[in-house]
């Protein structure tokens, strides 16, 4: 299955340690969408819509309450890159 660039990106930050963190509003609605990589920097390149693609793909997942990582299914989709071989 090939998955966009930009998908590829998020996927390979979070295969280096990095989480999605989800604020949301009153109401239960995803308000905004934080990438921390594994320095702790903040990625601005996620919007809502990569984020469901890649939750629909399985290639994220979030279990009890925590922030969103990289699954197995999202470590095989990601291609390898030298600084993380």
């Amino acid at each position: 299955m090939d998955i966009s660039r930009a998908e590829q990106r998020i996927l390979h930050l979070l295969a280096q340690g990095g989480r999605i963190e989800i604020i949301r509003n009153d109401e239960g609605k995803i308000e905004r969408l934080n990438l921390h990589t594994r320095e702790g920097w903040v990625f601005s390149g996620l919007d809502i819509l990569t984020f469901r693609k890649l939750k629909q793909k399985r290639a994220i997942a979030s279990s009890g309450g925590r922030p969103y990582r990289v699954t197995t299914r999202g470590l095989e989709l990601v291609r390898a890159q030298p600084d993380n071989r």
